[in-house]
């Protein structure tokens, strides 16, 4: 029998699709059902490398460890990653297919990107018991509707009931249901069969006189008005990351400072997030130099543009201000992009990056990258000393060492090794994503700063980034159950004797 489907689509962005996603994932396992995440396309700053190296969005990866399913392709065929104003990388099952922009998108490749989609659809139906698919944005902008593979059409094609959820925290509830539901034709408005209200603060019975207006007026049932609750799970895009928790210290607030720079094509910056857990760390987000100052710890992130965001980084006056810091002490780590900008060169010979330009890198490790057409996408195990690091690449540069000046910052399983770490350790770069998610090594690096400021050390027990994950899937799950209607979303699903 093909699988149950059930759609979470939203009023608009960032109203909590993913998480109540997430949610429902973790639920219908625990229920005993084998549950599967989907989302046709998805448009993210974050991606998730399957275990076959292929590149999806990091909300499917996270929903599918959710669902206690191994990520493949076929949960998010079409990712779509920005990378230059109104131009994105289209990435389908996993790998790198063009660079498109929004206009060419939208008129030549949607059309051929239904059979693609429907396949993987197919193939989740004979596998799964329930799918869980998510919408993006709304389903309801009326100039997009023709050409939307992600909202409507989905949930037309797997045959799914559709649960809106919107976001009450930013207002207008009620009125971005209502406008949601007119804005759809009658068959789209059928398939609707429940309401979700979102990020709720306040008294619950202060709702009922709007809620018994809205299922009125609709005739949907209102499922549940979910309480906002701070989640520790992986943001998706960038919405979000003007959500996080990141501070603005006031001057010794914190013990440790850590500052990473926003580039205007950031990616990946999930990276960051376990920095959040550290206690007496402050984490800031810089987008000029003058809120710089002089953190113990500079993060130069990943992006979808090494070559652009250099430029930008330059015209902004971070580099001579990167290396005063390095002057003065402060421990600067680059990432993907990040770690190419640290080195001497870029070269982009077939103009993979752009219009086929050298750059002069920040000169901080001895290294030159070249910019290759094909992208690698791996998952990554390496050591450094007697630790073993797990995490993974995504990038489309080659970096060599020119000088033994520096040592590999870490050892691959495959025998390769990766990043470079100048000779007083004050200077890294590494491609390895996900490298701060190894908690035993994060606690290291902020003890290792804490004891050069002569600071008490923390205990150096901490948990594992999996259990972290596991608790938060459990927590979360368990907070969505207790305010949502389980009992309804069964029965809309056809599935008895659950909720």
């Amino acid at each position: 029998m093909p699988a149950k489907s059930i759609m979470i689509q939203g009023t608009a962005s960032d109203v909590g699709k993913s998480m109540i996603c997430t949610a429902l994932c973790r639920i219908f396992s625990d229920d005993g059902l084998k549950v599967v995440p989907f989302k046709s396309q998805n448009m993210a700053l974050n991606s998730f490398v399957t275990e076959d190296g292929g590149e999806i969005g990091r909300a499917q990866g996270v929903q599918a460890e959710a669902a206690r399913v191994v990520a493949t392709t076929d949960m998010n065929p079409i990712l779509l990653k920005p990378k230059q104003d109104m131009v994105s990388e289209v990435i389908v099952h996993g790998k790198h297919f063009l660079n498109m922009d929004a206009k060419s998108y939208r008129n030549q490749f949607v059309q051929q990107a239904m059979p693609i989609v429907e396949k993987s659809v197919r193939t989740l139906q004979n596998t799964y018991d329930v799918i869980v698919l998510e919408g993006a944005g709304s389903p309801a902008e009326i100039n997009l509707k023709d050409r939307d593979i992600a909202n409507m059409r989905m949930a037309h094609l797997a045959d799914a009931a559709v649960i809106l959820v919107a976001d009450i925290d930013r207002g207008g509830v009620f009125a971005s249901i209502i406008g949601t539901l007119a804005l759809l034709d009658d068959a789209e408005r059928a398939r609707v069969k429940g309401l979700i209200i979102n990020k709720f603060r306040g008294m619950r019975e202060l709702l009922d006189d709007g809620i018994e207006w809205v299922e009125r007026e609709t005739g949907i049932p209102v499922l549940g008005v979910v309480p906002y609750v701070d989640v520790n799970i992986e943001a998706e895009d960038s919405l979000a990351l003007s959500a996080l928790r990141f501070k603005k210290p006031k001057p010794g607030e914190f013990s440790v400072d850590v500052a990473m720079i926003r580039l205007p094509r950031i990616s990946n910056f999930t990276d960051i997030d376990p920095f959040f857990d550290e206690p007496e760390v402050g984490v800031r987000l810089i987008g000029n130099v003058s809120e710089l100052g002089t953190p113990d710890l500079l993060i130069l992130p990943g992006t979808k543009s090494t070559m652009d965001d250099l430029t930008w980084l330059k015209a902004q006056g971070f580099d001579q201000a990167i290396k005063n810091l390095r002057a003065r002490g402060t421990k600067i780590i680059g990432i993907c992009g990040g770690f190419q900008m640290l080195g001497e060169a870029l070269l982009d010979p077939d103009a993979v990056e752009g219009n086929g330009e050298s750059a002069q890198g920040l000169g901080l490790l001895p290294m030159e990258t070249v910019f290759v057409g094909q992208k690698k996408t791996v998952q990554m195990t390496g050591t450094r000393g007697n630790d073993t690091l797990t995490g993974y690449e995504i990038h489309l540069g080659r970096t060599k060492i020119l000088r033994e000046e520096v040592s590999p910052f870490l050892h691959l399983a495959d025998g390769r090794v990766d990043g470079a770490v100048s000779a007083d350790e004050q200077v890294i770069g590494t491609y390895f994503h996900g490298l701060f998610h190894n908690r035993n090594f994060t606690r290291q690096l902020v003890n290792n700063i804490r004891q050069s400021k002569g600071l008490a050390l923390l205990p150096t027990d901490v948990k594992s980034d999996a259990e972290r994950r596991e608790d938060a899937y459990n927590m979360l799950a368990s907070h969505v159950r207790a305010n949502i209607d389980m009992k309804k979303i069964y029965e809309m699903l056809t599935i008895e004797g659950r909720g």
